[in-house]
């Protein structure tokens, strides 16, 4: 275990980070190395593009915790349920999730401007794994995505660590073709 604040003594939060699962459109399941990293994860975190409530339903009755967001492809029923921006604070660390952030260009700066008091940025839509910190040290993460890759080479998620009150052992994850 390691000291948290105040002399409290906590496990690292271990987090899994997820977008633009598109199920079953694109897949239709999770790839089951995103299950069994489900099962490890303290926190599942997943940005919008679910597409039907059926994943939703899965992952919240499998994960310990999860944070979620919808996306553009996500109708009533999961906008009904999720946020379009969810904002939780964990373990010190002030996390926001959204699913669109615009255009890579200009993006840090954008961001940091509409999150100035966030930490840690989760977002998704382009299917492409980012991974930046801008000048306000807002760290901005997009997992890829499981099943779709688009024109990336393979299929991705995101792994991370909360200890101490940091991100730490941010790690890209991709996924054999299928």
């Amino acid at each position: 275990m390691a000291p948290g604040k105040a002399g409290v003594y906590r496990w690292d939060m271990r987090l899994l980070l997820l977008a633009d699962t598109h199920v079953p459109k694109r897949a239709r399941v999770l790839p089951e190395e995103v299950w069994q990293a489900v099962d490890k994860a303290d926190v599942v975190i997943h940005a919008g593009d679910w597409v039907e409530v059926a994943l939703l339903d899965e992952l919240a009755a499998r994960s310990r915790r999860l944070i979620g967001v919808y996306g553009n492809n996500d109708g009533p029923e999961l906008r009904k349920r999720l946020p379009e921006i969810a904002r939780e604070e964990l373990d010190g660390v002030r996390l926001a999730v959204v699913h669109e952030t615009g255009a890579a260009k200009g993006r840090e700066q954008r961001c940091a401007a509409a999150f100035p008091d966030t930490d840690v940025l989760v977002f998704g839509h382009s299917h492409i794994p980012w991974d930046t910190v801008a000048d306000n040290g807002l760290r901005l993460l997009n997992p890829g995505s499981p099943t779709d890759r688009r024109r990336q080479p393979v299929c991705t998620y995101l792994t991370a660590t909360i200890a101490k009150g940091r991100l730490r052992d941010v790690e890209l994850h991709p996924l054999p073709r299928r």
